[in-house]
């Protein structure tokens, strides 16, 4: 009898909102075509044989979790890639205890088909894998692991745009239709280095200021804006005011007037400020001009979006 199960959660990228979404603005967040495997096989041992490979096929983690790891873990003070695996698989033995309650153990493999370095969510789409394969609810899962907002389950869940928000705390997933007719003109364009959420998260949280509830409001239309705007111009425009909001409040110059203030064309952070990936809108192929900056990994929409 075959025992192997094989879950796959969408990659994610946050279009608007980036850290207000935290304080409920409304959010649009793009699946992408690139995701996460977790391949799971019965062993003999009450025990989990993990490897994690990277989208190049080299194993980027390897180890052996004995079950008592995970149900009792020794509080760690270190970060490692171990540490924050068995904080996830705690959380989720908490949720359901069952998966545990037996003799034999698992051999388990995840697979990302885009490389680690991106930042596209390898940890968001191993959490809702994890939640898929043991029947448990993925939000709660990240809420007691990791925490954040959530776009990025979001994202891993669904195959389509979604606009995202908290309300009460709580996730509020609509699909939304958003395909403009000019996606041609919009690439992403990787920085060549992961920015950690959890310190621009901690920067933002620093740095919010009492007008909270006015941004949000600018912010939330925004959203709304780009999600139906009908030309490329429009949209750029609502993503540089999008910009300098963002900008007063994080008081970090944004990525175009660090990094490409010659550019022809509008650029906008995603997710954490300073790292992972930019949205471009361009009339003009933009590929020569990151290229002669250093930054190869140019994306077109179509290759990088789920539609």
């Amino acid at each position: 009898m075959d025992t192997k199960k094989t879950f796959y959660s969408n990659g994610k990228l946050l279009i608007t909102a980036e850290y207000l979404v935290l304080d409920g603005a409304k959010a649009l967040a793009l699946p992408t075509k690139f995701g996460q495997n977790l391949i799971i096989e019965e062993s003999k041992n009450p025990e989990i044989r993990w490897k994690s490979f990277d989208a190049d096929g080299s194993i980027w983690f390897e180890d052996s979790i004995a079950f008592s790891e995970i149900k009792n873990p020794v509080s760690a003070k270190e970060e490692s890639v171990k540490n924050t695996l068995l904080k996830i698989l705690h959380e989720a033995y908490l949720l359901n205890p069952d998966f545990l309650n037996q003799e034999k153990g698992f051999e388990i493999r995840t697979e990302l088909t885009f490389p680690k370095k991106w930042g596209l969510g390898t940890s968001s789409t191993l959490i809702n894998n994890i939640a898929q394969w043991l029947e448990i609810d993925a939000f709660k899962l990240l809420n007691n692991s990791f925490g954040g907002s959530g776009y990025d389950i979001a994202c891993a869940q669904n195959n389509t745009p979604v606009s995202y928000q908290l309300k009460q705390g709580k996730p509020k997933v609509e699909a939304v239709h958003f395909n403009p007719h000019f996606t041609d003109t919009i690439y992403f364009v990787y920085l060549n280095k992961k920015q950690s959420s959890k310190t621009a998260i901690a920067n933002y949280q620093k740095n919010k200021t009492t007008d909270i509830e006015k941004n949000i409001t600018k912010i939330d239309k925004i959203t709304q804006e780009i999600i139906h705007a009908k030309n490329s111009t429009i949209m750029a425009a609502a993503i540089a005011r999008h910009e300098a909001i963002m900008s007063t409040i994080l008081e970090t110059p944004t990525v175009k007037e660090n990094l490409f203030f010659d550019f022809m064309g509008e650029i906008k952070s995603l997710g954490a400020w300073g790292g992972d990936f930019v949205m471009v809108i361009s009339d003009v192929n933009p590929v020569t001009y990151f290229a002669s900056k250093g930054f190869k990994t140019i994306i077109p929409y179509k290759d990088m979006i789920l539609e």
